[in-house]
């Protein structure tokens, strides 16, 4: 397949507003691809080189693209950058001045060029970059050159999420979204969409169905539904297991017997790569007496001489590129292993909750560090016994709790009742947080307006439609130096219009629109039924709205999908 026929789609994609619509043309897309141009098309319509798991990626900020720019069309930079500031789209900057020429360039010829540019390294490998970019867009035509800008810079954002793609594949194989949940299967247990792409191409459902854990190759994360009180989650399990919720970094930690070493890593909640950052749990677990071991835990740093946990205002500051070594030092982490996903061969995801952690405390059992625990667990029977133990998590400085059947099993990439968290908050009506994603902010008045910013929009996520829905509109929570910090944060994501995959009623258009990518932590008091707001909103029925909201904090180690979902929503307002 020629770039430019795949450049030709995603221009199509892009006009599009239709959710099925722009389904059906990813699966003609997909269709008219080999196996391998499939694989590689499932990374490049989301904006990516690889899967996220993967560390090498190219992301040149628009700065540096705004330099290739003028290095490619001869123009002076600040003109370019004032052309930008009227768009805020590198893609169109290098359209409108870019008359470049159809090649015979194939897809697999441009991804092979930006791979040998995302791997230059080392002393002058910024300007190499910039040369080698330079000459790949002179060698396409104006589409290409479009689309691979917005690639290069991250910034490709056509509207749609990884389920709209396994929707379309789908839709390739068999004309509708029946084989969807297969493909979704797949996608949870080896959380790389190129690779189910390329085995769906390559033999078919069969050999969608034959994929296995791969050590190396995150597991979509299992998580937890939310109730409201002890006793309405005993109500709901009957006897159970209750284990402390940590408020750190959630971890899924990899390792693997390659000849006389051990590889590690440690995959966030968003399945990044972030091993680089924790050598000091590293060390601690590479120790660990198996041949292949997937298990999940939760970082946070523990103050030895006061014997308490850290807010995660902490923990976050271990999350860095420079000063690694120094920040393990003064930020030590403990991980606390909270269950065992696979062990030598064997998928333990159809086991128990209790075999899981059977398994786990013999494979624990001969380590000595202090750094890597089995997490405490409670059984309890009554709502007083779980409502005690709550307090007395509280009164530790935790968060809560992480309620657990015994007998379940781990459901990768799913949301129920098998896991139920039970907050600080959480008591009668909500005063309770809320993960959302900000859409797009206000400019204020008065004061404010001095800031450029006066209120934001938040929205949560829909998966079924893949799209972010509207939820409330925030001014409160915030001080003035955090106002400027929103708008900073903001300006990297700022758009001219609305995303596609965001719906929102016209009477909260913001003044400014962003990628919906920025995810924050908002408290309320309720959950309200809204006929503005657009979260869980359908011909028949109201959307919701947070009543109240303030913003509490961000929350960098989660993706925008990650965040609270229309249906954990749903349950709240219900739970009410």
């Amino acid at each position: 397949m020629k770039f430019i026929e795949l450049a030709q789609y995603f221009e199509k994609i892009e006009q599009e507003s239709s959710r099925n619509n722009m389904t059906k043309l990813l699966a003609e897309l997909f269709e008219q691809a080999t196996a391998s141009e499939a694989q590689l098309i499932s990374y490049l319509s989301l904006g990516s080189l690889f899967p996220p798991y993967k560390t090498l990626q190219l992301n040149i900020a628009k700065k540096g693209m705004l330099a290739i720019i003028a290095k490619l069309v001869d123009k002076d930079l600040l003109a370019i950058t004032d052309q930008f500031k009227k768009s805020g789209d590198v893609g169109l900057v290098t359209a409108q001045l870019w008359s470049g020429k159809e090649t015979d360039l194939s897809v697999q010829d441009v991804y092979d060029g930006l791979v040998v540019c995302a791997k230059l390294s080392g002393t002058g490998s910024t300007e190499k970059r910039f040369d080698y970019l330079v000459k790949l867009l002179r060698s396409v035509d104006t589409i290409s050159a479009k689309y691979i800008a917005r690639i290069v810079t991250g910034t490709l954002r056509l509207g749609f999420s990884d389920m709209t793609i396994i929707d379309a594949l789908s839709w390739m194989q068999v004309g509708d979204k029946s084989i969807r949940k297969n493909l979704e299967h797949a996608y949870n247990i080896c959380a790389d969409l190129g690779l189910v792409a390329y085995r769906l191409k390559e033999k078919g459902l069969e050999a969608v169905a034959k994929m296995q854990i791969q050590v190396g190759i995150p597991i979509r994360p299992s998580a937890a539904e939310r109730l409201s009180s002890a006793q309405a989650i005993i109500d709901k399990l009957g006897p159970c297991v209750a284990q402390p919720k940590l408020d750190g970094f959630r971890l899924q930690i990899h390792v693997k017997q390659i000849d006389d070493r051990k590889e590690v890593h440690f995959f966030s909640r968003n399945l990044l790569d972030m091993s680089n950052m924790f050598p000091d749990l590293v060390k601690v677990v590479e120790h660990l007496d198996v041949s292949e071991v997937i298990f999940e835990g939760e970082a946070i740093v523990y103050d030895e001489t006061t014997d308490t946990f850290l807010p995660f205002q902490q923990t976050v500051k271990r999350k860095r590129k420079h000063g690694v070594k120094e920040a393990s030092q003064e930020l030590p982490l403990r991980l606390y292993v909270f269950d065992l996903l696979y062990v030598d061969g064997r998928s333990m995801l159809t086991a128990t909750h209790q075999t899981r952690r059977d398994r786990m405390k013999v494979i624990l059992s001969k380590n000595s560090s202090v750094a890597l625990q089995l997490i405490e667990e409670k059984k309890v029977v009554t709502g007083e016994q779980l409502h005690n133990y709550f307090l007395m998590n509280l009164h530790a400085g935790l968060e809560g709790l992480v309620v657990k059947r015994e007998d379940a099993t781990y459901q990768p990439g799913k949301r129920n009742f098998n896991w139920i968290k039970l907050k600080r908050h959480a008591r009668g009506t909500l005063t309770d947080t809320v993960d959302c994603v900000i859409l797009g902010y206000y400019f204020g008045a008065g004061k404010r307006a001095t800031f450029g910013i006066g209120a934001f929009l938040v929205g949560v996520y829909n998966s079924k439609m893949d799209q972010f829905e509207s939820v409330a509109k925030v001014g409160t929570g915030m001080k003035d130096h955090e106002w400027k910090d929103l708008r900073n944060r903001c300006k990297d994501l700022e758009v001219q219009q609305k995303p596609h995959n965001v719906e929102v009623a016209k009477d909260l258009y913001p003044d400014v629109w962003v990628r919906p990518e920025l995810v924050c932590v908002i408290q309320c008091e309720e959950i309200t039924q809204s006929p503005i707001h657009t979260a869980g909103k359908t011909r028949d029925s109201l959307g919701f709205a947070l009543r109240f909201p303030r913003f509490i904090s961000y929350r960098i180690d989660k993706s925008a999908t990650d965040t609270t979902s229309v249906t954990e929503l749903q349950s709240l307002f219900n739970q009410q």
